[in-house]
């Protein structure tokens, strides 16, 4: 079971897009108007309002960029998990795992300026660094060049609240002895698994899973933004003023051409990007 129907051989890749359009027999969405919308990977695409995320107009002074960017899907799902799925209180440890990532780093952020001590788990020291220097968060950990649970543990002496779950596989299995009682793990990513033909090796650890979830209450909680969509103005409202005061710092990760677009992916997959990963196949009108 997945979110979107699956893609078959041959057919185009679904991908949240923004674009112009070209010619249209909606009246609420005449030609030159700018929308975003899910779509695919192709210069041109057909849309209808029966699919998953019907074609809506941007607002003045929102670029591409940005609607795929800063106010796009990947900082509302940070928000929507950190707020409604972690609840944070101040005062509490906040793990973040694929930190420097459109929505990991903007959890991490969000988690500072709820009162969080916040530590991010990210690929490489120029991303860590750019978490602790620019973003703020408290410490971070290299998965690539660090023991993740020896180094989780010595960060969080007192145990952890909430876990932003982007990756699952062996940074969950370090980080699920150290759930405090009543901590919240929402579930946003699991880019560890994506490519999983087959069950892991190994003894099954459901068990060990289910016993700490059960003795410690752990709220596991799986969420699309979808599912709070009447929430996206609040989004909006709160993001725009956080960037306005410089206390929400963003990246994107641009790569031109559609021709590139298989190799970002696959790059996206594997950690190489930095921020939020947009191919860019046209120049914005």
């Amino acid at each position: 079971k997945n979110l979107h129907p699956t893609t078959e051989l041959g057919e185009p890749v679904i991908a949240l897009s923004v674009g112009r359009v070209v010619k249209s027999a909606a009246p609420n969405l005449p030609v030159g108007s700018r929308v975003s919308t899910i779509s695919s990977w192709q210069d041109y695409t057909l849309v209808s309002g029966a699919i998953l995320r019907p074609p809506t107009l941007l607002p003045d002074g929102v670029t591409f960029l940005d609607a795929l960017g800063r106010f796009g899907i990947n900082p509302l799902a940070a928000y929507l998990g950190v707020l409604e799925v972690g609840q944070p209180k101040a005062g509490e440890t906040l793990v973040v795992s694929g930190a420097a990532g459109s929505t990991g780093s903007t959890a991490a952020q969000i988690g500072k300026l709820k009162g969080l001590r916040v530590i991010g788990i990210a690929g490489g020291p120029d991303k860590c660094s750019w978490l602790t220097d620019e973003c703020g968060i408290d410490a971070t950990i290299d998965y690539k060049s660090e023991d993740v649970a020896a180094r989780l543990a010595e960060l969080c002496p007192d145990g952890i609240d909430i876990y932003w779950e982007n990756v699952g596989g062996a940074v969950f299995e370090a980080v699920l002895p150290l759930l405090n009682p009543f901590s919240r793990v929402p579930v946003c990513g699991m880019i560890a698994h994506y490519n999983a033909t087959s069950l892991p090796e190994g003894p099954n650890k459901i068990p060990i899973l289910m016993r700490q979830v059960l003795t410690n209450r752990i709220l596991i909680r799986g969420f699309i933004v979808f599912d709070f969509a009447d929430q996206e103005g609040e989004f909006l409202d709160a993001v725009s003023g956080w960037i306005r005061d410089g206390s929400l710092q963003y990246r994107e990760d641009m790569v031109d051409g559609l021709e590139n677009a298989v190799a970002a992916f696959q790059g996206l997959l594997e950690g190489k990007n930095f921020g939020k990963l947009v191919v860019r196949v046209g120049s914005e009108p």
